[in-house]
């Protein structure tokens, strides 16, 4: 892998992971559509510390409040009922279904999930559902001619349930073009919480999951032929850029709509499925990892 190739993939990694629009298929088609090789599972796991570390650092407060209240739920009673501890431990829940999912799929995740015309397929699919749920969420805040507005779930109104519900939706993610944030937060939606709520909750449920599958890919790519200087330069890029799509992102879904992301998605999709059937691209292009 060039430098060349390390920047650009660093950026995109960067620009896609926390939008719903799915990093590790925007990684892979633009190797494909470069003509570079596949940057590969290992390549994306951990250029997603390098974001993930942006996301340490932005919610470095709630999260600092998170730990802290959770360690002293385990030897004092009174923390239990807290709300910060009890967000310790639904961030633990909601990371087993991936965790679980991962070890078991690890040869798929690597070959068949990594085919275009799937990846077009959950792109076009899971950007209608992101679709449906957010015109729920805007019907139930702006109410309507014959309805009144509903008030939607916050955080401190997460349970147990909810909380696997929304790492069964992550664990949708290890196929490429699904999106963590867009899985999640759709799932959220779904279940009546608030944009901002399902957003934040993503974000935070996404920590234990990234920085778990970086450091298990490390571990593999130290003994194999991984580029290091170049991955840790995309790493690095991917950081700085992923901060400030963060910043920018929470204050996105404040007050607008997921109608962009979902009109793209499903756009990419079908070009992706033109690309492929006329033969212009091919499934399997670029698919040797590099």
């Amino acid at each position: 892998m060039s430098w060349f190739e390390s920047f650009i993939l660093g950026l995109v990694q960067g620009l896609t992971e926390f939008l719903p629009i799915s990093s590790s298929a925007h990684l892979r088609l633009t190797a494909a559509f470069a003509g570079w090789n596949d940057p590969g599972p290992a390549f994306t796991a951990i250029t997603q510390i390098g974001t993930e570390l942006a996301v340490l650092i932005y919610f470095r407060k709630d999260i600092a409040r998170i730990v802290s209240a959770w360690f002293r739920s385990l030897y004092s009673k009174e923390w239990r009922s807290d709300h910060d501890a009890q967000m310790g431990w639904l961030v633990i829940v909601g990371s087993i279904p991936i965790g679980v999912l991962g070890i078991t799929l690890q040869d798929q995740i690597e070959g068949p999930f990594r085919d275009l015309r799937l990846i077009a397929t959950t792109l076009v699919v899971m950007g209608v559902v992101l679709g449906f749920a957010d015109r729920q969420a805007a019907r139930d805040e702006t109410g309507g001619k014959h309805r009144v507005a509903k008030q939607r779930k916050t955080l401190q109104e997460l349970k147990v349930k909810d909380g696997l519900i929304f790492g069964v939706c992550q664990a949708m993610a290890l196929v490429p073009g699904v999106s963590r944030s867009g899985a999640t937060i759709s799932g959220g939606l779904l279940m009546g919480y608030t944009r901002e709520a399902a957003a934040r909750y993503s974000f935070l449920l996404a920590v234990p999951a990234v920085l778990a599958s970086g450091l298990f890919e490390l571990k593999d790519a130290s003994e194999g032929h991984t580029s290091w200087g170049p991955t840790i330069f995309a790493t690095v890029i991917a950081f700085v850029v992923g901060y400030a799509v963060i910043a920018w992102f929470m204050k996105f879904i404040s007050s607008k709509s997921f109608m962009p992301f979902v009109i793209y998605r499903i756009l990419l999709g079908l070009v992706l499925f033109a690309l492929v059937g006329f033969g212009v691209l091919s499934a399997h292009a670029a698919e040797s990892a590099g």
